[in-house]
Parts: C-alpha cells; sequence; structure tokens
C-alpha cells in the first residue's frame, strides 16, 4: 500500500467506517459507453464503470473515493491517508480484511492522492471471488470499523511511513518545495501529513471524515476483467444497490492559489552525498486544454537522452540527472524539473543552465520533431496501457480524481492534435520566473503574474463525448498447466538457444517477447562483474546505427516498450509490443545486440551518474543493510564473477573502469548460442521461427558459456549495524542459508510455511505482529528464496520502523520464530495460506508478461509446466505437522545473521 504520487513523492496505505442499512435496490442506469468500458449510476449516487476481458484470467475491482488530502482541514494533515489503513481492519462481515485478501490470492493495495483515494484488488474470475470482493468492499464502504485500538496500532505503522519518506533528499525537498509553492490551497500539504498531525488526530474526526466521504453518492466502482456484463451488473446491485443514499451534502471547495508574483526559493540541509534541485511551474489543472501540450512540453524538456535538460545539462558534466514531469490534479497543479549533481560539482553552474533551458524558449524555439516524436511516445504508452484491463482499471482512479474518467481519452484525442505552435505557446506562458518556485524576491517594474485558466464545467465539456471503436479483444485463453503446455512449441536454434513459442489472440493484438543470454565461465569472468554490469547498461545508449536518442525514437515508432538489464554471467531482454510491430521490435533488438557502439559520451554520463547512486547508497540504511545481505550469501573470492562488492569497492572500481573494458567484454562474450527467447499473445508462429532462426543461428561468442556452480554455505551469523546519521527511519533484516533447492522435497512445505510467517498480504505472522498488533513497522515479512538447480537457498526477514524501535522488532521477530518453531500453525492458517498462494501463481502465469519469462526459465531448467502443476499439488497435499517439521528443522534463532541499519544516535 502507498500514496499514489502519480509520476514520485511521499507515501500511502488503507481503511474507514459507517453503517449498512437495508433499503429498496437500486437498478443500475446506463449512463455512456466510450471504448468499451461502460458507465452505469445506482439510485443511491454509486457509479459503476465495467470493463469486462474475456482475454483475462482475472478480475480487478477498484472503489474510488472522491476524496483525497485536499479535503483536509487544520490538524487533520495526514488524515486521509491515515483513514486508508483503517479501512483495511475490516468491518461486521469481513471482521478480517487482510487474511481474506490473502485466502483469495488477491493482489491488494489502497492508495491516497490529493483528489482520491482508492482501494482495490486482483484475482482470479471465479464467481466465489467476485462475490466476495463486491461483498467486501460494498461492507467497508459504509461499515468499516474505525475503532480506537487500531488507530493506536496503525498510526505508529503510518509514522514509520512517514519517517521512511524522510530518508530521502528527493522527498523531502519535494515537501518542501510544493509547500512554498502553494500559499492556501492544500495541495501545497503532502499526502502523508505532519508528523504531530498523524500523531495526534482524534478519532472522532476520523469516524466523521469517513462517514462524509465514504458513501455510494461519492465513490465509483470499477470492475475490469474477464465477467459476463449483465451478470456483473446484478452482482454489483445485489451488493451496493441496498446501500442508501446520504442525506448529507458535501460543499464543493473554494479555495484558489492566487497567481504567483515572484519566484521562491526553498533550502533544505541534511546529511547526505548528493545535490537535488527542484524547479516547480504552476499549470491548469489536468482537465484544462493546455493540459496536453504541457505533457508534450514536459517530454521534450526532461527525457533522457533527447531531452533538452539532458542535452544541455548532463550532457555537458554539469549534472549526472536530469528529469521532469506534472502533476495533473483536478485544480491547477505543478509542472516539476529536477537536477541531480554530485556533491563535489558546482550546483550553482547547472542552476542557471536548467533555467536557461526552460525559460528562454523564445530564442530556442520547440521544433516540429520534438513535438512528433514526444507525442509518438505519449500516444504509444496510452496503446500499450490499454491492452491491459488491469491498468486501465487502476488509471481511471486518476482521472476520476480530476473530475470524469472520459478525461483519459480526451486527453489522448488532444495529445493527438497537438502542434508545435501550443507547445510553444504554454511554454512561454508558464516557464517563466515569476512562476517558478526557487528563486529570490527581487521589484520588478511590471506584474510578471501568470493567471492560470480555469475549467468552467468538465462535465459539459464531456456530454457528447463518444470516444473511438474498442480495441480488439482477443481470445478466451485457459492458463491450466496442461494447455499453456499444449499450446507452447520447443525448439532449439544452433547450439543451445532454446525457443518457446505461445501464440495467441489478444487485446489488442499484444505480444511479450523475452530473450536471455548467458555468458562466459567462472575463469573467463573473473574480475569482469563490474565490466558485465556496465555493458548491458549501455547497450541500449547507442549502436553503429542509431544515438541513443535515434534507438528511442525507433522503438517509440515501433510502439514497444523495451528494456535490457543484466551483469557479467547473463542479460536479459524484455519487450511488449503488437502483432504488427512484432518482427521490427525483434529485428532492432538483435541490432542492439550485436552492435552496440559504447560511445565515449554515454560511457562518462554512466560513470557519473553511477557514482552519484553508490555514494546516495552509503547513506541509506536500506541499501547497507541488503548489499550487506547480498554478501553474506555470496561468500567468494573478490575477482569471483558471483562476489559482491562494498559500496566503497564499488566506487574504486567504477573508477577504474575503461571503455575499452566494455568494448572487449562485449566482443568476448555476447552472441546468442547459449540462451532462451520465450513469445507469448498475438503473433505469426511461422514468421516469427524463421525470423528468429536468420538473426540469432550464427551470431556466436568467442567464449562457450559454462553455469557457474554455487554450493551451500552457512550464512556467517555475526551481526552488523551500519551507523546513518540524520535519517529518520531504521531497517532491520534477518537471513539464513539453507541446504536445499527447489526441487528438494521439503521445499513445499517451506514455500508455503514462509508464506505464512511473511510472505502473504498484512495477515502474515510478522505483519500481524509488527504492523497490526505493535504498531511499530510500516513494512513487514519475510522471503524465500531457492535456486533451481544448486542446493542452497536464502530466506530473510525484513522490517522498516524508528531507529528507537529497532530492539523491539528484534524482540518481535524472535518471537513470532521461536512460535513458529515450538508450535507451527493452525490448519485455519494453513488452509487460508493454500488458497491465497495457488491463486497468485495461477494470477502470475494468466498474465502475458509473467508467462514470457516463465517459459524462457522453464528452457532453461529444461522443465516444462508439469513441473509447477505437481509442485501446487504438493503444496496442496501439505499438512499442519509435514509445515511444523520442515520449519523446526531449517530455523534457528541463533543461525540468523542480524543486519541493521539507523541514526542510532536516535535509538536511546
Amino acid at each position: 500500500m502507498g500514496l499514489s504520487f502519480r509520476k514520485t513523492l511521499i507515501a500511502s496505505a488503507i481503511i474507514a467506517a459507517s453503517t449498512l442499512s437495508q433499503g429498496i435496490l437500486a437498478k443500475p442506469v446506463k449512463v455512456t459507453e466510450v471504448e468499451g468500458i461502460s458507465e452505469y449510476r445506482l439510485d443511491n449516487g454509486l457509479r459503476v464503470l465495467l470493463f469486462p476481458d474475456v482475454t483475462q484470467e482475472t478480475v480487478t475491482v477498484n472503489v474510488t473515493y472522491q476524496v483525497g488530502s485536499k479535503h483536509e482541514n487544520y490538524g487533520e494533515t495526514g488524515m486521509a491517508h491515515l483513514l486508508e489503513h483503517l479501512v483495511f481492519k475490516g468491518s461486521p462481515k469481513h471482521k478480517d480484511i487482510p487474511k481474506e485478501l490473502s485466502e483469495h490470492g488477491a493482489r491488494p493495495n489502497g492508495t491516497t492522492w490529493t483528489d482520491r483515494t482508492n482501494y482495490f484488488e486482483t484475482f482470479n474470475a471465479t464467481e466465489k471471488n467476485i462475490d466476495w470482493a463486491l461483498d467486501m468492499e460494498a461492507d467497508r464502504m459504509v461499515n468499516s470499523f474505525i475503532a480506537q485500538k487500531d488507530l493506536d496500532s496503525e498510526m505508529t505503522v503510518v509514522r514509520n511511513e512517514f519517517e521512511r519518506g524522510e530518508n530521502s533528499p528527493y522527498n523531502v525537498l519535494a515537501k518542501r518545495v510544493m509547500a512554498s509553492a502553494y500559499s492556501w490551497h492544500n495541495y501545497g500539504k503532502s499526502t502523508i501529513g505532519a508528523r504531530s498531525d498523524i500523531e495526534n488526530v482524534s478519532i472522532d474526526r476520523l469516524k466523521a471524515f469517513y462517514k462524509k466521504y465514504y458513501q455510494p453518492d461519492n465513490a465509483t466502482l470499477i470492475v475490469a476483467g474477464k465477467f459476463e456484463l449483465k451478470d456483473m451488473l446484478k452482482k454489483v446491485e445485489a451488493a451496493f444497490g441496498p446501500i442508501p443514499k446520504p442525506e448529507r451534502v458535501i460543499e464543493p471547495l473554494y479555495t484558489q492559489e492566487p497567481a504567483q508574483d515572484g519566484e521562491k526559493l526553498v533550502t533544505v540541509r541534511r546529511v547526505g552525498d548528493v545535490q537535488v534541485y527542484l524547479m516547480a511551474y504552476h499549470v491548469p489543472a489536468g482537465s484544462h486544454e493546455d493540459f496536453a501540450a504541457l505533457e508534450v512540453l514536459s517530454g521534450i524538456m526532461s527525457e533522457t537522452p533527447r531531452g533538452r535538460l539532458h542535452q544541455e545539462v548532463v550532457e555537458k558534466k554539469l549534472a549526472t540527472q536530469s528529469y521532469g514531469f506534472n502533476f495533473q490534479w483536478a485544480e491547477p497543479g505543478l509542472m516539476m524539473y529536477g537536477l541531480v549533481v554530485d556533491k563535489a560539482e558546482d550546483l550553482n553552474k547547472a542552476i542557471d543552465a536548467s533555467h536557461s533551458v526552460l525559460e528562454n524558449l523564445a530564442k530556442t524555439p520547440i521544433t516540429k520533431k520534438e513535438v512528433e516524436r514526444t507525442k509518438r511516445k505519449l500516444i504509444k504508452n496510452f496503446e500499450l496501457g490499454f491492452n491491459s484491463s488491469e491498468s486501465v482499471a487502476l488509471e481511471l482512479s486518476e482521472w476520476l480524481g480530476m473530475g470524469d474518467w472520459r478525461l483519459l481519452f480526451l486527453n489522448r484525442d488532444r495529445i493527438e492534435t497537438v502542434s508545435v505552435e501550443d507547445v510553444q505557446r504554454v511554454a512561454e506562458k508558464y516557464l517563466t520566473r515569476n512562476n517558478r518556485t526557487a528563486g529570490r524576491y527581487l521589484p520588478a517594474e511590471t506584474p510578471e503574474r501568470v493567471e492560470i485558466p480555469a475549467v468552467a464545467s468538465v462535465s459539459d465539456m464531456l456530454k457528447d463525448y463518444k470516444g473511438r471503436k474498442a480495441v480488439s479483444a482477443g481470445e478466451v485463453f485457459d492458463a491450466s498447466f496442461d494447455n499453456i503446455d499444449k499450446r507452447t512449441d520447443n525448439f532449439t536454434i544452433a547450439k543451445d538457444l532454446k525457443v518457446s513459442l505461445l501464440p495467441k489472440k489478444t487485446r489488442g493484438e499484444s505480444v511479450e517477447f523475452y530473450m536471455s543470454l548467458n555468458l562466459g565461465d567462472e575463469k573467463s569472468l573473473m574480475s569482469k562483474s563490474n565490466i558485465g554490469s556496465a555493458t548491458a547498461s549501455l547497450l541500449m545508449h547507442g549502436t553503429s546505427k542509431y544515438t541513443r536518442e535515434q534507438l528511442q525514437d525507433e522503438f517509440d515508432k515501433l510502439k514497444s516498450s523495451v528494456s535490457i538489464g543484466g551483469g557479467a554471467t547473463g542479460i536479459g531482454i524484455r519487450a511488449n509490443t503488437k502483432r504488427e510491430n512484432l518482427p521490427k521490435v525483434i529485428e532492432l533488438v538483435a541490432h542492439v545486440l550485436k552492435e552496440a557502439n559504447f560511445d565515449s559520451k554515454e560511457f562518462d554520463q554512466y560513470k557519473a551518474k553511477t557514482k552519484v547512486n553508490l555514494e546516495q547508497s552509503m547513506q541509506n540504511p536500506q541499501s547497507l543493510v541488503f548489499r550487506e545481505y547480498s554478501r553474506r550469501h555470496r561468500q567468494v573470492s573478490q575477482d569471483h564473477p558471483h562476489y559482491v562488492p562494498t559500496f566503497d569497492e564499488s566506487l574504486t572500481r567504477l573508477e577504474a573502469l575503461k571503455l575499452e573494458d566494455i568494448k572487449s567484454f562485449h566482443e568476448l562474450f555476447y552472441g546468442s548460442q547459449f540462451g532462451e527467447i520465450a513469445i507469448v499473445g498475438d503473433f505469426d508462429e511461422k514468421a516469427i521461427r524463421k525470423q528468429l532462426k536468420t538473426l540469432f543461428a550464427d551470431w556466436k561468442p568467442k567464449t562457450d558459456y559454462q553455469r557457474i556452480e554455487r554450493a551451500y554455505k552457512a550464512v556467517d551469523n555475526k551481526a552488523q549495524q551500519f551507523n546513518t546519521p540524520d535519517k529518520e527511519n531504521a531497517v532491520f533484516a534477518a537471513t539464513i542459508s539453507l541446504p536445499i533447492n527447489d526441487d528438494h522435497q521439503d521445499s513445499p512445505a517451506l514455500v508455503l510455511g514462509n508464506y505464512m510467517l511473511g510472505g502473504g498480504f498484512l495477515n502474515s505472522r510478522l505483519a500481524t505482529k509488527l504492523r497490526q498488533e505493535d504498531g511499530l513497522s510500516y513494512s513487514a515479512g519475510s522471503f524465500l528464496n531457492q535456486s533451481e538447480l544448486d542446493n542452497r537457498s536464502a530466506l530473510g526477514i525484513y522490517a522498516i520502523c524508528a531507529p528507537q524501535n529497532l530492539a523491539k522488532v528484534e524482540a518481535g521477530v524472535k518471537e513470532v520464530l521461536q512460535k513458529v518453531i515450538d508450535s507451527g500453525f493452525t490448519e485455519e492458517e494453513i488452509a487460508s495460506a493454500k488458497s491465497g498462494y495457488l491463486q497468485q501463481r495461477k494470477i502470475a502465469r494468466s498474465k502475458d508478461d509473467e508467462l514470457a519469462p516463465a517459459l524462457g526459465n522453464n528452457a532453461y531448467l529444461k522443465r516444462n509446466m508439469q513441473w509447477s502443476k505437481d509442485f501446487e499439488a504438493k503444496i496442496e497435499s501439505l499438512t499442519a505437522k509435514d509445515i511444523h517439521d520442515v520449519m523446526k528443522r531449517y530455523l534457528g534463532i541463533k543461525e540468523f545473521a542480524i543486519l541493521t541499519g539507523a541514526d542510532f544516535s536516535k535509538t536511546k
């Protein structure tokens, strides 16, 4: 759970109260339909958006309330978010919501933002699950337990979330800049709230806030996924129809921010290793007609590597990173730009250069090429996002917060018609000194205020909007193990490039491409781990044919999203595109892999950015703790490919890294003779088979691949502390190594035991103890990493907390572990865990972007889906004794290594 900052910022989470009384069922009345999404209205005022998608095996239920942090009063900052937490605490018919979410295998969350709050869960598309989700959301809409005992524990959890945000230099600075940018409007107050308000707000205020805003006439129910429209309407009517329409009236907010009459400057001084500079410019509401041009402008200015800020500031080595985004809100918001600068460099030079880039566009006008390129990327992202009904269901919350869900489509239409003149006009209008928060007060001869235009009526604007033809729906696909195996075509290219193809009809003709290349052997890769990582990072930075900028343009033209990452022993490539573009995307990916040119300028930027990131990590308790976690499980020599260096060692290696090393690594190790390819979605199988053989059959590396084995070694259990001065949040971790892999007879019991220990939603043993009961940690749980080929596993436990609570967290973790070792789990816990865990696995294999890498991994392991089928059958057959025996056998409290990071001056 977290605060949806739409592009970045602070935090979020959970919960609320009232009373459900029976009434006459409200018949749904159809209001409108746009591109496959239908809107209905119940008599009690509830808006209902239905988006059937037969290609999915899941359903997403998302309830959005028209209330956010802007609705809070004095002394109530953060209350909307705190209430979100409390709404997960239960209701009369659903007393333990986290437990129910886990039992149904849901992927849930709740988020709070400025204009809206939403609660959602994605689950397997069964009648039982759908009925449960609708009933649960209806009951907690007006009947949630908004209780003092829950506030007592959850307040400290939210405070911990606040403290986590205080560890981030960006978050801290962003809160100060926004507070300065708004003199009167509540947009200037962070959604997480003030610490004092979080600590002191009364339960009566929370109840009043809940009763006022959590009502059907202030909410929209969104259901997307696999269902029949008529059946879903009946279910919605049965679940939500009995809720009466409230008699209270929500008065409209009327505070408006006046035009800014001079630049402002905020300075924050804290311990750290990086300089950050932010610029905020007031802009109209997200529904205003200027906003499409502002989105295009933001891309032109802030994208990497083709954005003007990057080219004029980063490429000239005045900063290591630049970025920008817009807050698209119901009322006038902000356009933000930022720079990250090495602590040893002159920040003023970067500031002057950024002002020149942003506020001098009359002399350096926007070009048609820039506009068309950015529009192409924005439209591509829209179309790819619309291929997933789940993504659309969640995205609609943001547009509902702005006034109407149809703004999503209107905004797309507006972007398509944006001209060079439009972008130039909004740039000169809004990017001005007097509209910038980051400056000094200076007298002026004439007023330079920027009056922000208002939107008269969003509903009138969209009254007759019809949208376009709905995206192609695709086929109903059975995501069973047997059907996946039956539909998958497996074959091998060249020496050992394994290919798995699963063609099927999908929404929007989408297709997922996955490829992994396995590199080198233990001897040849000695002392090359950082070289391999740098090589993978720089692949997308330019080729023999395209610059980094041109390469991004080409992928955008193909409406594809492509990522490449990896290290010395292998790399992975992910791509999402459409049927018609897949051949060209694969061809371009092959070109990138084979002909990356490793430009010296890009190499210098990579080193500078990586250096700043490493230095920043050295002051981050979470980074320090989990770097040490990885080091404890990689007990090898410093030159071994699997060695994990300290941050100091990483800086030393980075300094010594040469461009010639990267070019040599690519020439020596890269090739397609050893790897896996998996494609899932809408594509021409015959044509793709032929293309893959043509592109990859003859590309041979100079060094053959040989998997590097990793034998089991017990973790060094010596405790270690990392002191991080001036950090508000602390991190706790505990870890142990186990001598089994995922094929071991004890693996199923260990997997389900870990799921109940700390892997499920908020009802795991660790989350229940540290968050629900003791209120010590916003985030607490455990994870299990099992090798498929070596007899080794790693179990880790984590929690964040205030520094002064570290000892309590450690005691709580040990108490939970001891109870598991002594008495195991109850039959009820096990039944719930089996249901939730197995449904989550079904969701994973029903999603193409998760199924493609799973098929690739199966090919590497020489498995098919029958292995997973057998594994799940073993999970299903587990007894309480099976799990208890395994947990007792492998878990010993004294064998865990305890790792902590904090400002230890605050622990006393």
